[in-house]
């Protein structure tokens, strides 16, 4: 029996370049802090997108499209829900800010994937 399983990771990616701020990790979500410049979103933060790629003092941050990212406390629900940086990576339900489409919730790996 085949196994099939469905990813939207990229989907409707789309991309910028921005300035490096003083930390700015590779799958973290991610929030301009400056002209032209982002940095890792703080815990209950709200998030622009998430960085796609470090090379030097740029960064490239995916700010439309699909992406999967882990998620702490407890489980969001499939739908739309607002959502926040938890500050170690990942993302957590909040109680006001920006509300996104997420399509899958993976409880066992603890990660989600949202509509940017």
């Amino acid at each position: 029996m085949a196994t099939h399983s469905i990813s939207m990771q990229g989907i409707g990616a789309q991309c910028l370049t921005a300035k490096k701020g003083a930390a700015a990790t590779a799958g973290y979500p991610c929030q301009f802090s400056a002209n032209d410049t982002v940095a890792d979103a703080a815990n209950n933060g709200s998030f622009s997108g998430v960085v796609a790629g470090v090379r030097g003092d740029l960064v490239t941050v995916q700010y439309r499209g699909f992406v999967t990212l882990p998620y702490s406390g407890t489980a969001p629900s499939v739908g739309y829900g607002i959502l926040a940086a938890d500050g170690a990576g990942g993302v957590k339900g909040a109680q006001s800010g920006e509300s996104y489409l997420i399509v899958n919730v993976d409880t066992t790996a603890k990660t989600v994937c949202v509509l940017l």
